[in-house]
Order: structure tokens, then C-alpha cells, then sequence
């Protein structure tokens, strides 16, 4: 197993598995519904639409609510895409708030004093893997446009949250276990006991300090986070680690900006399909392994049939080929988007795949105003978190935040972990005598996997959203739910629980614990290489059926979907009894 897949088996960390994952009640309503991977949050988003709020100013409190019960994987000190419904202009659009790297970056950031590129893992910790974060201008610039609230006012979930107290659950005590051995003084002393052991599940964590810096950012607005005191605290901290110390300037920060990106919509079928633009992977890299599949009759194979998952699994490599060679920043470099979803090009790269026998080989293809460039490697590390919030007007948020790794990087400032977000940059800036477009250059902002996505029906309304966690199986998570829903008419809360053949390269992980176990023997008969292994998953989504909203979360986290009026969708989760809402 590579280092990507098995880091992402370390992340299953609540013990759930495919079976007996199903809802026990659905939350159905046209009123507002938040759906996120920590009820504590979707609690904080719903409380904001109990008070007139957007879907925008739910998915704001809900994102900083997160940060303060799930700092192992988003948070402000890390960056978000945003893909925004507005039911009043019927207008899509994408909102970018990406890390970037300081302006002193160059090709050779990640190599080590012998010359050589670092270890995956020995470049995330300290400070040379902190972007510039970009989650707070990403909520400004949303809120601006599409918040109904006061700015302060969205705070206030958050802030209680931290001063009061919340209980550990047993996703971040396991987080902490397994990846809490990078942490700096501050989050070693907030986070483990005096033994240096994780915290006990149920003990109720307080944060003083993230609550203070919160206040702040109510009362000031994100200039409190990006200039000043705070600024020059996170300069300090990145460039005086002690691990990969960094050379951000404060003028890398006070310089970020959040930007809208043209959406990424392609029709599938009767439905129009639209997600995020580059410098994220996702819309681009889904709409692909949708559009690869749309001549093979899903529906009729359907959900047990291991020639239609074979069939997924060869649309996911040639997809993840293009997204290695092809996606990066298109501030930076030239990103052949419409030669990608051409489709003459389209239909070339699906004519590769066979309903009989798996491809010996998969490479790139040549859409229509490729570059030169040739890929360098490159390991995506799982974490992440997904939200989905609709108001009662039908406006909608989809937004996948990340501070990258479980920690980030392991520095914190004011409460709040820094993200390790520029190791998802290709360490090696050239090979073969080529440019890699995924390079390291300052300024720039590093290509991801996070694929927030919006799908519409026939009748021009959102259909369902949906986006998801973890790492470069983001992509694939989001592909295998639409398919389960739009082709095999699924619910969109067994599509997420529904198990994954996550397949980037020629080799393929079974989801360990879902149906595909029992179809390992049919995929190698078709030429699969495949094994069982767990996959660290975590989606969320809201669909419309009939008119009215149902909520849906992974039942292999610990998410919940909540209406407005806090009534709370239950998930059974494998070896347990279903959890009262919190």
C-alpha cells in the first residue's frame, strides 16, 4: 500500500463500516438544514437560520463551530472552496479561499539540506508547509455577497463553544492518538493530559484563547487575523519553528485575498452537475469520471453489479491522469478546462474503457490546449471537513474546508491550528525537462482534491449538494454518490454510507466492511487490482425530493444533518445505538 492509502487507513477512526449503516429517521422539511460532520456545528448553523440567516450565514457559524470541536481537520487557520445556489438570480458561483505560499517560495521549498526533495511526512511538520490561510477572506467575501445577519452575530455559536467547554469526542481523541505527536507546546498542553496521552473521551475541553481571538474577528471583521498583533504572532510562529522554519512576510497576509472562480458545470444525463474550479481538482476531475461513464447504462447494472464498479474504477484513473498533469493554480498556469470536458476528448478517453478487461496502462491524455507539462509526484494527505447549509428562500452553501493534515502542521496561534496546506504542491518542480504545473511558486496556490458540488434537475432546481473529506478520495467520494443517486435512485444518506472503490492508479482499494468485499473475486476476474482496506470517508449532503429537503451525513463520522427548528436526522452506526441529538 502507497503512502497516501495508507495514511488514509489510519483515518478510520470511528468504527463504523458500510452495513448497518442506515438512517433511522429522515429529516424531510423545506425549511433551512445544515449538514456537517459534528452536530455541535450543524447545531450552530441551524441556530443561525432559527434567526433569518442565509444558507451563507449558517455555513459560516457552522465552519467556525467546527474549528473549535473539530480542530483536527478545519478551521480558520486554513483555507475553503465555497460553491454558491442563489434561488433569487439562479446563479452558481464558486468562491475561492485557498491557501497560498509566501512570496519567498521557490521550486525548491520542500528540499533538504542534501539537495534532495523531503520526505512526505517530514515536510509537514513546522512551518515551511503553512499557507497563507485563506478561510476568513473566504467568509468576508461570501458574506458580503450573500449573508443576511450582522457579521458578529455569526460568531457567537462558535465563542460559546469555546469558552463553555465541549466534550471530546471519539473521532479527535482518536486523532489525537494517532496524529498527535507533532503538536507544538501550546496544543500538547491544551490537548493531552499531564501522561502526554490524549485527553479521555467525554473530558470537556475550554479554549480561552480561540475564544478571545473570535471575539476579536466578531468586533474587527478578518483585518484583526491578517494584520497586527495576531499577524505578527503567526510570523513568528512559522519562521521560528523549529522544525522547517518558513519565510512568510506580514505582507504575504495582509496581501491575501478570496477570489470567485468561474463554477465547473457540465450536464450528466438529464442533470446539470456544477463544482469548483482550479485551483481545486474536484470540479473538473467529477464531472470527468461522470461524463467518461454516461455511454455505459448505470441504472441497469446497478449498485451490485462489479462490472458496473469496474467501470467507475477505469473513469477514475483516466480522471485522476488529467487532474496529475493538467490542475494547478490558473493565476499561475494554463489550465486547459474546456479541452478536458470537450466532448470529442471525453469521448476518446471513455472509448479506453471496457466492460470486459481492465487497461494495462493509464497515462494522460492530450485535450485540446494541453500545455507541455509533465506530473511529478505527489501524496495527498487526508483530512478536511464538508458542509452543506440551505436557507428557507432555497439559497445554498456547499463548502469543504481544510487545514490539510490531521493538525496541520502542528503550530498554532491564538487557539487555532495552522494549516500544512503547501504540501499539497508536486515537491519536485520539473522532470523529463518539463515544468510541473502543480509546482511550488510564490504566491501561488496549491491544487486540491476538494470537490464541493451542486447538482440541478430537469426542472432547474437543486437536485442535491453534496462534497466531502478526505484527502485525494474526495473526488471519488463525491463521483460514487452522485452515480448512487442519480443512476441507482439511492437516498443520498445510503450513496454517502454506501462503500468505495477508490481507484487513482492502476491498483484499487475495496472499501474494507462494505459490498464490495464480496465482489474482490468478480473485480480481479476482470483484470482489478484490488485489495480490502479501510479508507478514512466523511461526506455530507442535502438533497431535494418531492420538493422538501432530507439531510444526510456519513455514518463513519460523527456528523449529523440538523433542521432549523434543531430537529436532528439519527445515523445507526455500526456497533452502536443511534445518538440522541446534542
Amino acid at each position: 500500500m502507497n503512502r497516501s492509502l495508507a495514511a488514509l487507513a489510519l483515518l478510520l477512526l470511528a468504527p463504523a463500516t458500510a452495513e448497518a449503516r442506515r438512517p433511522t429517521a429522515k429529516t424531510v422539511t423545506s425549511l433551512g438544514m445544515v449538514s456537517a460532520a459534528d452536530p455541535r456545528a450543524a447545531a450552530a448553523g441551524a441556530e443561525i437560520l432559527r434567526k433569518g440567516g442565509s444558507a451563507t450565514d449558517a455555513a459560516i457559524a457552522t465552519m467556525l463551530a467546527l474549528n473549535v470541536v473539530e480542530p483536527q481537520n478545519s478551521g480558520i487557520g486554513g483555507g475553503s472552496f465555497m460553491v454558491h445556489h442563489d434561488a433569487a438570480t439562479d446563479r452558481t458561483t464558486g468562491l475561492d479561499g485557498r491557501e497560498a505560499a509566501p512570496a519567498a517560495a521557490d521550486p525548491k521549498w520542500f528540499y533538504g539540506a542534501d539537495g534532495k526533495p523531503l520526505p512526505i511526512f517530514t515536510a509537514i511538520p513546522g512551518g515551511r508547509s503553512v499557507g497563507v490561510p485563506g478561510n476568513l477572506r473566504m467568509m468576508a467575501l461570501a458574506h458580503q455577497r450573500y449573508g443576511k445577519l450582522p457579521w458578529a452575530t455569526l460568531f457567537g455559536p462558535a465563542i460559546r463553544l469555546a469558552r463553555d467547554g465541549f466534550a471530546i469526542t471519539p473521532r479527535l481523541h482518536n486523532g489525537l492518538n494517532n496524529f498527535g505527536r507533532h503538536l507544538d507546546p501550546w496544543a500538547r498542553a491544551h490537548f493531552l493530559g499531564d501522561d502526554g496521552k490524549a485527553l479521555p473521551v467525554g473530558t470537556i475541553l475550554k479554549n480561552p484563547e480561540q475564544a478571545a481571538l473570535f471575539g476579536a474577528i466578531a468586533a474587527k471583521g478578518p483585518d484583526a487575523f491578517y494584520t497586527g498583533a495576531v499577524a505578527q504572532k503567526i510570523v513568528a510562529a512559522v519562521n521560528g519553528a523549529a522544525q522547517n522554519p518558513s519565510k512568510m512576510t506580514l505582507a504575504d497576509l495582509a496581501s491575501y485575498h478570496s477570489k470567485e472562480r468561474p463554477p465547473i458545470c457540465g450536464t450528466y444525463r438529464v442533470y446539470k452537475v456544477c463544482g469548483m474550479g482550479p485551483p481545486s481538482a474536484g470540479g473538473i476531475a467529477v464531472l470527468m469520471i461522470l461524463k467518461q461513464l454516461e455511454r455505459f447504462d448505470m441504472a441497469a447494472l446497478g449498485k451490485d453489479s462489479p462490472v458496473a464498479w469496474h467501470l467507475f474504477a477505469e473513469s477514475e484513473r483516466l480522471a485522476y491522469a488529467d487532474r496529475d498533469l493538467y490542475l494547478g493554480d490558473p493565476d499561475y498556469i494554463s489550465v486547459p478546462v474546456k479541452g478536458l470536458l470537450d466532448p470529442g476528448y471525453i469521448a476518446a478517453r471513455s472509448a479506453l474503457i471496457s466492460p470486459e478487461r481492465s487497461m494495462a496502462s493509464v497515462a494522460p491524455g492530450t485535450p485540446p490546449g494541453a500545455p507541455p507539462r509533465t506530473p511529478a509526484p505527489n501524496a495527498d494527505i487526508p483530512g478536511t471537513s464538508d458542509l452543506v447549509a440551505v436557507d428557507r428562500r432555497g439559497n445554498v452553501a456547499e463548502v469543504t474546508t481544510t487545514i490539510e493534515s490531521y493538525f496541520g502542521s502542528g503550530l498554532s496561534v491564538g487557539g487555532v491550528m495552522l494549516n500544512n496546506e503547501l504540501t499539497d504542491f508536486d515537491f519536485v518542480p520539473a522532470k523529463d525537462g518539463y515544468l510541473v504545473a502543480n509546482r511550488v511558486e510564490g504566491g501561488k496556490r496549491p491544487r486540491s482534491s476538494m470537490s464541493p458540488t451542486i447538482v440541478y434537475g430537469p426542472d432547474g432546481k437543486v437536485r442535491i449538494a453534496i462534497g466531502a473529506a478526505g484527502g485525494s478520495t474526495i473526488i471519488a467520494q463525491v463521483a460514487k454518490a452522485l452515480v448512487a443517486v442519480l443512476d441507482w435512485k439511492m437516498s443520498a444518506q445510503d450513496a454517502i454510507g454506501l462503500g468505495l472503490l477508490y481507484a487513482p492508479k492502476l491498483d484499487a482499494v475495496a472499501e474494507k466492511g462494505t459490498q464490495l468485499d464480496a465482489m474482490v473475486p468478480a473485480l480481479q476476474a476482470l483484470g482489478e487490482h484490488v485489495q480490502i482496506a479501510p479508507l478514512g470517508l466523511k461526506a455530507n449532503a442535502i438533497e431535494r425530493v418531492n420538493g422538501q429537503w432530507i439531510g444526510a451525513a456519513d455514518p463513519r463520522s460523527e456528523g449529523v444533518a440538523v433542521r432549523e427548528d434543531g430537529q436532528t436526522t439519527q445515523i445507526v452506526r455500526a456497533g452502536a445505538a443511534p445518538r440522541p441529538p446534542e
